[in-house]
């Protein structure tokens, strides 16, 4: 019996892989069989050398627009959403330009990858899965972070409307929400002992979570072993929703 969980013959694009959650999804893409195609704004080296037979593929996404003609000229079986950007302020002196630079990479661009993504499996009458990263922030609100937190409520919105439109067209559209990771984003709070400590006292499994914590779900919504799982968000987040 072929392995569910295998990938081989699938090609994957990951969107932000140059580190972190992103990099971590593409090298796992990549040790399940599938042709993994990084990109984003930065510089894939590292990820590229982690990943045999990977390319680089360079799109920035503070452009919406940025994927729109991608899939025409690099058909993909997988798309994995996980570009995103973060602004920290109080919400008193938020400003409007951090806010329209959250939205247009986090929301906006990932809607219209998804949209760009989806006209090309219908051309050619195939089959698809969108695995889009949200955020514990898609159910709770967050601190010091309002566009961040708009936007990934938003991602778990668009996941599950194209779900209800897509999933009888052959395209499988789900979403993870990693929880307290070890990545850039993240680099403020554990910097804060009060911040952090508060944080770790939740977490059930104990310890903030590393990127390669997600890259597993990623895996298994990739590929035929989700093939029943529409408009899912999976939470990864050591247990923090459970308290």
């Amino acid at each position: 019996m072929k392995d569910p969980f295998r990938l081989d013959g699938q090609r994957a694009l990951v969107t932000g892989a140059n580190t972190g959650i992103g990099q971590a999804i593409a090298v796992a893409l990549g040790q399940a069989g599938a042709e993994v195609i990084c990109a984003g704004r930065s510089s894939m080296d590292e990820t590229l050398a982690m990943i045999p037979g990977a390319t680089a593929l360079t799109l920035d996404f503070a452009d919406p627009m940025a994927a729109k003609e991608t899939f025409k000229e690099h058909p993909v079986d997988i798309l994995v959403n996980n570009a995103g950007i973060i602004r920290r302020a109080d919400s008193v002196d938020y400003s409007e330009e951090d806010w329209d630079a959250v939205i247009d990479v986090n929301q906006k661009a990932l809607f219209f990858t998804c949209q760009a993504f989806a006209r090309a499996v219908f051309a050619r009458q195939g089959h698809g899965r969108i695995v889009n990263v949200a955020s514990l922030l898609s159910f709770q609100g967050g601190i010091r972070v309002p566009a961040y937190t708009a936007s990934k409520h938003a991602v778990a919105g668009l996941t599950k409307l194209l779900a209800n439109e897509w999933a009888a067209k052959g395209i499988n559209v789900n979403a993870i929400a990693p929880g307290y990771i070890v990545t850039n984003n993240t680099e403020a709070l554990r910097a804060d002992p009060e911040r952090s400590q508060a944080i770790l006292d939740r977490i059930l499994a104990g310890h903030w979570g590393e990127a390669s914590d997600i890259a597993g779900a990623a895996v298994f919504l990739a590929s035929p072993a989700a093939n029943y799982i529409h408009g899912t968000v999976l939470s990864v987040d050591g247990g923090w929703l459970a308290r």
